[in-house]
């Protein structure tokens, strides 16, 4: 990746720190667009009615650069095949997974987010001392404490706060927005945001309906001011916590300490209703993507690329067909990783990238959505 200038001039002069002025300067906001109140749901282009019309923006913000960091140890279908008689057709009509990569027994997740890190700075060609905050979106930290953060933080020899941010699949999305807001208020220059995680820690290697799923990795990305334009132009981040228990880990927290026989019996393992969280998947990506495209005034051909979270090929298919959003647009690579959970955006953000197929000025959306239930999407102006 090559470096990317921290100045960049605009075309375009933004008076106003109003959402619609904003984007009305960029060339993002259709004219006829009219705004509901804020308490009252927005109705879709597709004549429903969404989880929520509450968004946000945040402008001025830019990505200098993007890392990423996947383990060697590649594990096939054929290779659960083989150790648990798993069936690969299976796995590849479900879910779209070939491959997924699986850390060493001397490998953790603060290991993984350090490689990316590495990589985003190398990449804009930064003195670390010059980063002056970490933000980590995990949800399978090496230790209940210290944080991720702070293991990274203490190896990279930053001069700066370090925390973790625990959102699941949309941690990073969650990790993004938080950063951001330190970066636009002026109270971080230069702001580390790493989503990264070691599933195959958490998962029964046994379980056919979820270890097949999920694999390890990391990616990272620095941010610093940008221009008027830059940044996320609208967002929403959200949660529903009535759906906690689709997708939980029952055993190991406060509220249930595991015991030998939690552990025996798995249920410090991931646990998920697979076809609940699907359904919820599509119609959480499909509406929240749907209001971002409302509340902006585009459409889907005004988004150079859609990056969402790597978790199924059908939940991306299904939102898609819905949107028709064109597959020219949508850059994925869940048949190599499989769903990395955290590190899932900024890995499909970091190859996109590589692959020449993000630009200066370019609008890309982004998605996350997983356990909590949480979700974060975003129009990001590059």
């Amino acid at each position: 990746m090559h470096k990317i200038s921290l100045k960049y001039q605009s075309k375009n002069q933004v008076k106003s720190n109003d959402l619609e002025s904003v984007l009305d300067a960029s060339g993002l906001l259709n004219q006829q667009i009219k705004v509901s109140p804020e308490n009252k749901k927005i109705e879709s282009k597709r004549g429903r009615q969404v989880i929520s019309q509450r968004t946000n923006s945040l402008l001025g913000v830019q990505i200098v650069s993007s890392g990423s960091y996947v383990p060697d140890n590649v594990v096939t279908n054929q290779d659960l095949q083989e150790r648990f008689g798993f069936d690969p057709e299976w796995i590849e009509q479900r879910t779209g997974i070939l491959e997924r990569r699986h850390a060493p027994a001397d490998m953790a997740t603060s290991d993984l987010c350090y490689e990316a890190a590495q990589k985003a700075i190398r990449a804009a060609r930064v003195n670390p001392e010059d980063i002056d905050l970490l933000i980590v979106g995990t949800f399978t930290p090496d230790f209940q404490c210290p944080s991720v953060a702070c293991l990274v933080q203490d190896r990279l020899g930053l001069d700066a706060p370090a925390i973790d941010l625990q959102a699941a699949c949309a941690g990073f999305m969650y990790a993004l927005v938080t950063a951001a807001q330190y970066v636009a208020t002026g109270n971080s220059k230069l702001a580390l945001v790493i989503g990264g995680d070691c599933n195959s820690r958490i998962v029964n290697p046994e379980d056919r309906r979820v270890a097949p799923l999920f694999g390890d990795g990391a990616g990272a990305v620095l941010l610093a001011k940008g221009d008027p334009h830059q940044g996320l132009a609208c967002y929403q981040t959200g949660s529903d916590g009535s759906g906690c228990s689709l997708l939980d880990r029952p055993a190991g927290g406060t509220r249930n300490p595991a015991t030998a026989e939690d552990i025996q019996e798995g249920r410090h393992f991931l646990n998920m209703d697979g076809r609940s969280v699907f359904k919820w998947a599509v119609r959480t990506v499909a509406d929240s993507i749907d209001l971002m495209l409302t509340k902006t005034g585009m459409s889907v051909h005004d988004v150079d690329l859609f990056l969402m979270h790597q978790a199924n090929i059908r939940i991306i298919d299904s939102a898609c067909e819905q949107l028709g959003i064109p597959k020219d647009k949508v850059f994925n690579n869940l048949d190599r990783y499989g769903n990395t959970s955290g590190g899932s955006i900024p890995i499909v953000l970091d190859e996109a990238f590589n692959a020449g197929l993000i630009n200066r000025g370019d609008t890309v959306l982004l998605s996350g959505f997983g356990a909590g239930l949480a979700w974060g999407t975003g129009l990001f102006r590059w």
